[in-house]
């Protein structure tokens, strides 16, 4: 119906395409740069423009209705054509439909026939209704399995790719250094190797799938001012060398990623959307990125109405425009002004370039070529098909494998865990059902689909299930702690899960309550409300009580750690999060999630990172102790600047014992990849998996350079009562630094090889020697 529409209202632009041959851009065994030139020298000024706008399904379909708007198609085409955003909380076939239409238009009815890449958010996996949900990116990075979370990124494309869509904002480079901040469940964690590792197999699985990954936010986003949304960065040219890009150089130039997303907020008083040295200056001319950047929504109006860089009242469009593009972010987003419609007046009038316009094109049209558009503009499958691609049976098992290997286990006194199947278990706490706790980035309605932990815990047990509430997540009200606590003390053993919450794509800009999620940034990392008096009045029934932390980030309450008889750490998680903490909580699979993020004693303790430059974290501690007694000491005068918790912490239902490591050299050059050869042996009577851990130090720096660094990791199935041997790569050129004239080089001298079981647990250690 909508394509008669559109075929019956819209006049057929001339072709391009003559009689006798076909243009170099048309032909696919041209050279990518061949048909980038050919396409950019037959396009207008208007054409150019309008590849560099984010345009908008609902500019031609009502996202309310469905209905089509075919002036409205003819609008978006001829101003915002280069790529447009689908992702709205409708049917699916609403937008694999509208998608088609907008292709279809763009391919036949437009002069060029240049298509579009299609966009939507992939943060827990592809945004539309009835996809598979993924656990959330914090979680997943505490697999420390790469190759899970490519299986996980070949899913989501295949998902997404089903209806046409090309482009997911996905995943970031950011790194969770300021705990405050809202959006931390986003993040990989606080080690930007391994962020860069996670994020890297992300855009392989993703791209390997035909759909553009979307690396965000580029740089240094997450560690704002005060922990506060967009607010500034600080730092310099060698923190921003040394711990920032790292992640977001593995995601991009080594994985490939064929669009980049600029930050919100500015890096030393640069704001980041019209930053040239980290956009042009390190992106394109030092590491050599072909593809093109985009800026975040809304975010060049920011120039404006937030960096005080030019007049906001009305909003200096011209200037935006001057300010962005020539600094290397060549496509606007939309949800703001869309100042770079102005581009064909400031051509015009000699106020910019036409070549910074060819170069900000060129790049999105090279990523459309990388990626076959041209030959395979719409690669949906038919309407009665979607079902063998979209939230299929084995990609629910994926999710559900993927959880249940990000699950931390914290503590497990006693061998409280693994419980009895047919133990009679109390299930308490707000976040133990109900609704999902999912993170931001759902879509809309999502908490109410799932396997919630009580769901989990029925469908796994052999034994009587009861379940109290306890309190509500917001609310300060105890009136239900008596029906927990007569639940727990009727019981055999008590699960109680609290933690944090965020909300799904349109309750979190609706204003409701949250304590976590974009915008969403706190002051305490402590339980809200009545959530921690309830975890101790059911500890204080006498029972053994597992508690599980249900959040997006840490939590302070390190009283648990002592008091509980378990404590469990699951990261939002998937939809089949119930099912995973199952598995993990009867044995079904043996804990194996490692913390990609340190836990503090308390936020006033933060940052906590483990690879603290050298000179930092002096230690005296004190502590106030539950009997009132208090112990000054000076770093802290009641706390301590350790983590409660370490960067790669986590327990197991296995113990494991390493033997002394070794290298294949121990006198290198610069040029050497060395490898460390170690043996692990699972003493337990039960099958596990261990991540062991490589951490270096640098003995003698001519800078001063992080205390330790993780380089390399593997996680290694070992069977009860067995050894494996575990090898693991180090590249000597992955040692470097950044010297007192900014150059990275590796300096001779000695270096410390770590290997171990966390951030703070090393086995052994092995040297070796750079010469020159």
């Amino acid at each position: 119906m909508w394509l008669l529409l559109v075929t019956s209202c819209l006049l057929c632009a001339a072709s391009a395409t003559s009689a006798t041959s076909s243009p170099i851009y048309k032909n696919p065994l041209a050279s990518v740069d061949d048909r980038v030139a050919d396409l950019l020298s037959r396009m207008t000024l208007e054409d150019k423009t309008s590849q560099l706008i984010q345009g908008d399904i609902s500019n031609w379909i009502n996202m309310t209705d469905n209905t089509f708007n075919a002036t409205g198609l003819a609008w978006n085409m001829a101003t915002r054509a280069g790529q447009f955003y689908v992702g709205y909380p409708v049917p699916q076939q609403w937008i694999a439909e509208g998608t088609k239409i907008g292709q279809d238009y763009l391919v036949h009815n437009t002069t060029l026939g240049i298509p579009a890449l299609v966009q939507s958010e992939g943060i827990h996996g592809f945004l539309i209704g009835n996809a598979t949900i993924f656990n959330s990116p914090i979680a997943y990075a505490c697999s420390w399995n790469p190759a899970l979370v490519q299986k996980m990124g070949a899913a989501i494309a295949q998902e997404s790719l089903a209806l046409g869509v090309n482009q997911l904002f996905a995943p970031l480079g950011d790194l969770a250094r300021e705990l405050r901040y809202g959006r931390v469940e986003e993040t990989f964690g606080e080690d930007g190797y391994l962020a860069g590792e996670i994020g890297y197999s992300y855009v392989k699985g993703l791209q390997g799938g035909n759909v553009s990954a979307t690396v965000k936010h580029f740089a240094a986003f997450a560690s704002p001012e005060q922990g506060l949304n967009t607010g500034p960065v600080h730092g310099g040219e060698r923190e921003l060398r040394t711990t920032y890009l790292p992640s977001y150089k593995r995601q991009i130039i080594d994985a490939g990623a064929y669009s980049i997303m600029s930050a919100y907020s500015s890096y030393d008083g640069v704001a980041l959307v019209a930053n040239h040295h980290i956009l042009t200056g390190i992106l394109r001319n030092e590491w050599g990125y072909k593809y093109w950047v985009t800026s975040d929504a809304g975010a060049t109006d920011r120039l404006c109405d937030s960096f005080k860089m030019c007049q906001s009242k009305p909003l200096d469009k011209e200037a935006v425009a001057l300010f962005a593009l020539p600094a290397g972010n060549d496509v606007e987003m939309g949800g703001g002004s869309y100042s770079f419609e102005t581009i064909p007046d400031l051509i015009q009038a000699g106020k910019l370039s036409i070549d910074v316009v060819d170069t900000a094109v060129s790049r999105l049209l090279r990523a459309k070529f990388a990626m076959g558009l041209f030959e395979n503009p719409y690669l949906a499958v038919p309407a009665n098909q979607t079902a063998s691609f979209i939230h299929t049976p084995e990609n629910i098992a994926l999710a559900r494998q993927l959880d249940a290997e990000s699950i931390v286990l914290l503590e497990n006194y006693n061998q409280t865990l693994p419980l009895s199947k047919s133990s009679n278990i109390a299930v308490i706490g707000p976040m133990a059902d109900g609704f999902m706790n999912y993170g931001d980035y759902v879509v809309n309605g999502s908490y109410l689909r799932g396997v919630t932990p009580l769901q989990g815990i029925k469908a796994a047990s052999k034994g009587v299930i009861t379940y109290a509430k306890g309190c509500e997540r917001w609310s300060n009200d105890q009136s239900g702690f008596a029906e927990a606590v007569a639940a727990a003390s009727a019981a055999d053993v008590a699960v109680v899960v609290v933690g944090t919450w965020s909300r799904d794509q349109n309750q979190l800009w609706q204003g409701l309550n949250a304590t976590t999620g974009e915008h969403v940034d706190v002051a305490s990392l402590n339980l809200v409300g009545a959530m921690p008096h309830l975890v101790q009045a059911v500890i204080n029934s006498g029972k053994p009580t597992v508690v599980v932390f249900s959040s997006g980030k840490p939590i302070t309450e390190a009283w648990i750690s002592s008091s509980a008889s378990a404590l469990v750490q699951q990261f939002y998680p998937s939809e089949e999060g119930g099912n995973a903490l199952a598995d993990v909580l009867f044995g079904d699979v043996n804990p194996s999630g490692k913390l990609s993020v340190g836990f503090p004693y308390d936020v006033g303790t933060t940052p906590i990172y483990y690879d603290y430059l050298n000179s930092g974290r002096t230690i005296d501690p004190g502590k106030e102790y539950s009997n009132g007694t208090l112990l000054f000491g000076h770093q802290y005068v009641l706390n301590t600047p350790v983590p409660l918790y370490e960067f790669g912490y986590g327990k197991s239902y296995s113990t494991f014992q390493y033997s002394n490591v070794s290298l294949s050299k121990t006198t290198v050059s610069t040029s050497d990849t060395i490898t460390a050869t170690l043996q692990v042996t699972n003493n337990s009577t039960r099958d596990g998996t261990e991540v062991v851990q490589l951490y270096v130090q640098d003995v003698i720096s001519g800078v001063v350079v992080p205390n330790i660094q993780l380089k390399g990791f593997s996680k290694v199935a070992i069977a009860a009562g067995k050894t494996q041997t575990v090898k693991i790569p180090l590249a000597v050129q992955d040692v470097g630094l950044w010297n007192i004239k900014m150059d990275y080089v590796v300096e001779p001298g000695d270096f410390v090889i770590f290997v171990g079981s966390s951030s703070a647990d090393f086995r052994s250690n092995a040297t070796f020697t750079v010469v020159q």
